[in-house]
């Protein structure tokens, strides 16, 4: 039985400078700096967040640490194809590893950001924010492919499926639409995020949630989202 670790944030008051898990501020690169680049703008993807890449997380690879980056602009306008994991408008990068996006050596980017009410404005603002993350380890399921499911009830599909709104580190991944890995062999889930259970904003479409995915050997890993 697989082991995920679930996150619970906490929100950060100072800048966390340390490489360890954690969510918005600003990359703390283990070597040196490899900010993607989107593929349609040239400009700086958003950093997300980063993951340090345990084996008692179950994770075996050469990386130590993984950087989630995806594409979007500051003026809010529309880019497509951020679902998708070869789209070029987002990018995982592993470190120490080599990236197949393009990238800047940058320290310092786009970052998450959460709504909130300022005095004197008719409408919320960006504000933005960083999270450090208590884990909490437990067993999750084994994954069951979407050809098992369909032959299920609805009430064992959903008992076999887990939790759609949770966000977590391992485990066994649960698709909000088909079973979509990224990579032709054997993967591994690194990340899943809930865009409807997380403090921040983060567009995965219509209450999307999104996945990143380890290859086999360990030195590639891609992302993507699906929504309803």
């Amino acid at each position: 039985m697989p082991k995920k670790q679930v996150i619970e944030f906490n929100e950060a008051n100072s800048p966390i400078t340390e490489p360890v898990t954690k969510f918005g501020g600003q990359p703390v690169w283990i070597d040196e700096p490899a900010w993607p680049l989107s593929k349609e703008t040239g400009n700086q993807m958003r950093f997300i967040g980063q993951v340090e890449l345990r084996e008692e997380y179950g994770f075996t690879t050469p990386a130590k640490m993984a950087y989630l980056f995806m594409t979007e602009e500051e003026d809010d306008s529309f880019i497509d194809g951020t679902y998708e994991p070869d789209g070029g408008e987002n990018a995982v990068v592993l470190q120490p590893g080599t990236s197949r996006t393009p990238t800047a050596n940058k320290t310092d980017g786009p970052t998450l950001f959460k709504m909130v009410q300022v005095e004197g404005k008719d409408r919320l603002q960006k504000q933005t924010c960083e999270f450090a993350v208590k884990l909490v380890e437990s067993d999750d399921i084994e994954f069951v492919t979407e050809d098992e499911r369909f032959k299920m009830s609805e009430e064992d599909a959903e008992a076999a499926t887990g939790k759609l709104d949770e966000n977590k580190i391992g485990g066994s991944p649960v698709f909000m639409q088909g079973d979509e890995f990224p990579f032709e062999g054997p993967c591994q889930l690194l990340l899943q995020l809930d865009s409807c259970s997380v403090p921040f904003s983060i567009n995965f479409g219509d209450a999307g949630v999104g996945y990143a995915f380890l290859n086999e050997a360990g030195d590639e890993a891609k992302f993507l989202w699906q929504c309803g």
